[in-house]
């Protein structure tokens, strides 16, 4: 089988359920960013991470397939799908990381820089794309999204948060705080 089939050259691509739609459609948008963001999960446990965000974020990537799939199905056809939605229990399942990851930081007092180790680096970069997948599926109608999808990302931008802290406290290099550039005074 070849890995090109020549059906895209148009602009368009194919939903799940049939149809096609211009890749520059919104729920092409939101999907491609979904798969960037996974792709940037990715790239962030190629880096050596601590066992439990390992284990955290190796199933997130297998989450963000399926809500990727669900995206990029026709709106009223997910059930073609044949597999289990996002729902109330993943969510559930992040805000238990979160709080665990939480748990063993210091409070924050005030905003921190991206970055510190390559790992933190990365689920910071990561992070970003999640909010940027969350904004994407926001810009579909509504009544085409169901609302657990936009709750896990939402909850998983503030767990990619969480996880990148912990991942400099691991490697002892401490979160930069944010300074604000003073006013000059003329």
């Amino acid at each position: 089988m070849k890995i090109y089939t020549k059906t895209g050259d148009d602009g368009t691509t194919g939903l799940f359920g049939g149809g096609r739609v211009s890749k520059t459609s919104v729920r092409v948008e939101a999907y491609g960013t979904v798969d960037e963001l996974n792709a940037a999960l990715g790239l962030a446990r190629a880096h050596s991470l601590e066992k439990a965000t390992e284990t955290v974020l190796e199933q997130v990537q297998i989450d963000l397939f399926c809500l990727g799939a669900e995206l990029a199905c026709v709106p009223g056809k997910e059930s073609k799908l044949s597999m289990k939605a996002i729902d109330g229990d993943d969510i559930a399942r992040l805000e238990k990381a979160i709080d665990a990851s939480e748990g063993a930081l210091a409070p924050l007092t005030n905003f921190v820089l991206p970055g510190g180790s390559v790992q933190a680096a990365a689920l910071h970069l990561a992070r970003t794309i999640c909010r940027r997948a969350e904004r994407a599926v926001l810009s579909i109608s509504d009544s085409q999204v169901r609302s657990e999808i936009v709750v896990y990302l939402n909850r998983l931008s503030d767990l990619l948060f969480s996880l990148a802290r912990t991942e400099n406290q691991a490697k002892n290099i401490p979160d930069v705080p944010w300074t604000p550039r003073q006013a000059s005074r003329t």
